[in-house]
């Protein structure tokens, strides 16, 4: 029987519920930690106090690409990517910082609404380390943002600089436009 030390498997529970507190699903959370899905499934319903949802994991390059996804993504990396140069930080625990701080992020924006998931952060990290993604520069502001890696980008502008004809025009816009 294999030696199991206490002390790794309470870094391992922690790791979990930080992950399942941060809204990760239980496939992100069996990929970054070592314990059983039986002892995941107890955790996430005794910190969660429901099962966890079922289905796929959104698995496509596309969804980060689009004007609002792309705009929180390429926060997201930035943040991450700074971590990981300055500061030594990736693998799960680079992950959960960096989400921390997008989070933070967003919330200081008047009706901030994360729409980066962690699951989401977590494939953009592989989408990255794969080499299907990365990070380019907008020709009028500087900032770098996420792009296929096979597509030309020689006159890149952002969606903050050239943003699409529909941006603002939500549901969640044209009703907080109404109650004014």
């Amino acid at each position: 029987m294999a030696y199991k030390s206490v002390l790794d498997e309470a870094q391992q529970v922690r790791i979990a519920a930080e992950l399942i507190g941060l809204g990760a699903r239980l496939q992100l959370i069996q990929a970054e930690t070592t314990l059983s899905r039986e002892r995941l499934l107890k955790l996430y319903k005794e910190i969660k106090g429901e099962s966890p949802s079922k289905g796929m994991l959104p698995y496509s390059t596309d969804w980060f690409i689009s004007w609002q996804p792309n705009i929180h993504a390429s926060l997201f990396m930035g943040i991450y990517q700074f971590l990981k140069k300055n500061a030594g930080s990736s693998g799960v625990s680079g992950l959960i910082t960096a989400y921390r701080l997008y989070l933070d992020q967003i919330e200081g924006v008047e009706g901030g609404e994360p729409l980066l998931s962690i699951t989401r952060a977590w494939f953009l990290i592989r989408f990255f380390d794969a080499d299907m993604l990365q990070s380019i520069p907008c020709q009028k502001c500087g900032g770098q943002f996420v792009a296929h890696v096979n597509e030309l980008h020689a006159d890149y502008v952002c969606g903050i600089c050239n943003p699409p004809a529909r941006a603002g025009k939500t549901r969640a816009a044209k009703l907080a436009e109404q109650s004014v």
